[in-house]
């Protein structure tokens, strides 16, 4: 049996279902954006894309997590 999916990535299946997106889009916008610090995309996540801070939080800690 799988190992139950844990930390950021275990916000991914609401992620997608709530906002219709799949992950890795939202890691391309993330990517993309001008900003870099953590705080700086949960905040623009929140107020441009319309995530919830916990949702918003767990996908730029797993985006900022991966290696370049």
């Amino acid at each position: 049996m799988a190992e139950p999916v844990k930390g950021p990535a275990s916000y991914f299946p609401s992620i997608e279902k709530k906002y219709g997106r799949p992950i890795a889009e939202w890691k391309d916008l993330i990517r993309s954006s001008p900003l870099t610090r953590h705080m700086e995309l949960v905040a623009w996540l929140k107020t441009e894309h319309g995530l919830g801070h916990g949702h918003a939080n767990a996908l730029v800690a797993h985006t900022l997590a991966e290696p370049a």
